[in-house]
């Protein structure tokens, strides 16, 4: 091609007629070929400017790549759900950001794959402490526990804000009902509230062991430091990386919690690199395999719907995160809480003191047990009611 174009050069400066025929058969191209350099056309340009879908975003890809934790797939799944669906490929995502140097590259390291039969094992582990501010500003700590099934790998996520051996019951009981039924066993990792360390050993403590005779699951530890062994798990908790790119965008609880159970059906619908098939159509099969769970008596003792908490010097209890009052004659004395129903029962030894519907207020008054408590300090009945009045209205302005 070099020497056509100097061939055609020099006819040009000699201001001679080309004869493109002769010169196509000369150098082996297509006499129409010869004829559009000798126009004056250059080739293809070596770097291309056509605009990308994902340059709009180019700004904003960068910002969610700086949320420390946070991966190219929780990005990309975040843009598509929440922004633009045509934005393309996961692959071609990649290869922007890789292009225009919005993160340094990361080789994954290799482990071993270890299958299971359908029903057989499920594993399960914290996601400890995920932070993540709404549009306000306000942080949000929570605790996610992933249940998984080793064959489908179909997977359960459940919101919590603490991480106590109540909320692993709560936790499992909640994951088994989703799914269906009990696996065979379940692999822990070394929680602190599954396992006890004595003389330098491992121990399920008796709370639980009795929680997995109940269910009929054997309780399996993983190794430490062979976080392999729990890999199935260990894959899910990088999807709950999705979750980071939400920051800024939710206003509520409820509004994160959503968006939670959005991210754990993709996850479940999405079509899984070990298997070739989304879990959801695998599990279909494995659902039958499970274990049915024991009678309800037995679930509603391990369930967190029957607490004993002491009554504070505001007349309230504390439960599942939110207060609720009580007669002010229960103040430093110890009662029992009962969920049912949406309703919150609280008993003092056998005798009923109050029922409250479940809330996710965090603060919730009867007008009555406000006023007999703004009665203590003040004498007169009408100041009292209608400052109970105003105060609870003012409350329910500002929560």
């Amino acid at each position: 091609m070099n020497k056509l174009l100097a061939q055609l050069k020099i006819i040009k400066l000699s201001q001679l007629k080309p004869n493109f025929s002769e010169l196509a058969r000369l150098y082996g191209f297509d006499r129409r070929t010869v004829k559009k350099y000798y126009d004056g056309y250059e080739g293809k340009p070596t770097t291309h400017d056509k605009p990308s879908k994902l340059d709009p975003y180019r700004t904003l890809i960068q910002e969610k790549l700086l949320i420390k934790g946070t991966t190219i797939r929780a990005v990309y799944e975040f843009i598509y759900s929440e922004k633009d669906s045509s934005i393309g490929t996961y692959s071609n995502f990649i290869k922007y950001v890789t292009r225009n140097k919005l993160v340094p590259r990361k080789c994954d390291k290799g482990h071993p794959r270890f299958e299971t039969a359908p029903g057989h094992q499920a594993q399960v582990d914290w996601k400890e402490d995920l932070q993540i501010a709404n549009k306000y500003g306000e942080i949000f700590t929570l605790q996610v526990f992933d249940y998984k099934l080793g064959h489908s790998r179909y997977c359960h996520f459940t919101y919590k804000t603490t991480k106590t051996r109540q909320d692993v019951f709560d936790c499992l009981i909640a994951s088994f009902k989703a799914t269906g039924g009990v696996p065979t066993e379940i692999l822990f990792d070394n929680m602190a509230s599954v396992v006890d360390l004595k003389d330098g050993r491992r121990h399920v403590n008796n709370r639980m062991s009795a929680f997995a005779d109940d269910f009929h699951f054997r309780i399996r530890l993983a190794k430490p430091r062979h976080p392999f062994t729990k890999g199935k798990v260990e894959v899910i908790n990088k999807f709950l990386d999705w979750l980071l790119p939400y920051e800024g965008e939710f206003e509520t609880e409820n509004e994160l919690i959503a968006i939670l159970e959005k991210i754990n059906k993709k996850v479940n619908t999405q079509v899984c690199q070990a298997t070739g098939v989304p879990p959801v159509l695998l599990f279909q099969k494995e659902k039958e395999y499970l274990q049915p769970l024991p009678n309800q008596k037995v679930i509603e003792f391990y369930l967190s719907n029957n607490r004993q908490t002491t009554v504070q010097k505001d007349s309230m209890i504390t439960y599942k995160t939110n207060k609720y009052s009580v007669p002010s004659a229960y103040i430093g004395k110890s009662v029992r809480c009962r969920e049912t129903e949406e309703k919150l029962y609280v008993y003092y030894n056998t005798e009923l003191v109050t029922v409250h519907n479940l809330s996710k207020q965090k603060l919730n008054y009867h007008k009555e047990h406000y006023t007999e408590l703004l009665s203590h300090l003040i004498d007169d009945e009408d100041t009292v009611a209608s400052m109970a009045e105003a105060n609870l209205r003012q409350m329910d302005a500002f929560l």
